[in-house]
């Protein structure tokens, strides 16, 4: 009934880690994001050359190919930001890590910046998912009805 001592839960919300348009996780040209195949979420198209963190948390895994990093957030829900389709192929070229993995950092703090002339050398198609790989039980809710996104403003998952 009334919970007084214990783990409280608290609503957590994950912010565009981007300027620009959220888009339906559906509506991504790669499958295995378009499923759902490696967690729900919201992938978003962007003009600016940084991703910053959505949320509060720790950096957990960043792939050497840099092309990717991962969070785990206080209550335990893990994220996996996967910056454009197919850029595993370039090897870490055109991205530079701003963190290292392991460390704790806040909303809006700058993660990955990407060079934007290399992705457009190489035809990168810059959609980025945001994917909750791990809910640890938590609930969350998509919002729905924004298209335009501003990075660390607009909120665009619910977690409970």
């Amino acid at each position: 009934m009334f919970q007084f001592f214990g783990k409280k839960n608290k609503e957590m919300i994950l912010y565009a880690p981007v300027t620009g348009k959220k888009i339906a996780l559906e509506d991504v040209p790669d499958k295995v994001f378009a499923s759902k195949m490696m967690g729900d979420g919201v992938a978003f198209q962007f003009d600016g050359n940084t991703i910053y963190a959505p949320c509060d948390g720790k950096i957990v895994m960043i792939a050497n190919t840099l092309h990717a990093f991962g969070m785990e957030l206080a209550n335990g829900t893990e994220l996996l930001l996967h910056i454009g389709l197919d850029t595993v192929n370039l090897n870490g070229k055109g991205f530079k890590k701003l963190v290292e993995q392991g460390d704790k950092v806040k909303k809006g703090t700058p993660i990955i910046e990407i060079d934007r002339s290399v992705m457009e050398e190489h035809h990168i198609d810059l959609t980025m998912p945001m994917i909750i790989t791990n809910t640890n039980g938590n609930q969350f809710q998509i919002c729905t009805g924004i298209e335009n996104v501003i990075m660390g403003e607009t909120k665009v998952i619910v977690l409970e």
